[in-house]
């Protein structure tokens, strides 16, 4: 990956919709080469896929959770079994393994503090293996994920 491609990369963070003629334009190259390489960082799955950044908000999920959830049985049976389990829910926006006194941290998104309960009760807490469950509630979004930090060099 050189400059170029780390180029494409950041412009199409910022805005996903670019036409190919813009983005070449942008990374100083003509429509085809600039397309080949777009092309080839798709194929490689360098880019895994195009989205829309929907308001949580607007669409009636005013409530951001991070659970800390710990699992008895650390096997990568376990493992697997809770992922897969985590995948089924669509409230859970995110699932990463960690380390520390949590082996999971989870980012759902509900309507409210009501529906949150709900989930907590009828669904985080019979997910496989879990034993432990932490919530935490976000007051205010100060930073949402955005661009990844692609080096120039």
């Amino acid at each position: 990956m050189d400059t170029t491609d780390r180029a494409i990369l950041r412009h199409l963070q910022a805005d996903g919709r670019l036409p190919n003629a813009a983005l070449a334009e942008r990374v100083h190259l003509s429509p085809s080469p600039c397309l080949r390489r777009l092309k080839r960082l798709e194929n490689d799955g360098t880019i895994r896929g195009y989205r829309a950044i929907l308001d949580r908000r607007k669409l009636g999920l005013g409530l951001t959770v991070f659970v800390e959830v710990k699992v008895t049985g650390h096997s990568e049976h376990r493992a697997a079994e809770f992922e897969k389990a985590v995948a089924d829910v669509d409230a859970i926006i995110g699932c990463h393994i960690v380390a520390g006194m949590a082996d999971f941290l989870l980012e759902v998104v509900v309507p409210d503090l009501a529906a949150y309960e709900q989930l907590l009760l009828h669904t985080l807490l019979e997910l496989p293996g879990v034993v432990d469950v932490r919530s935490n509630i976000a007051i205010r979004t100060v930073k949402e994920a955005g661009p990844l930090p692609i080096s120039t060099t």
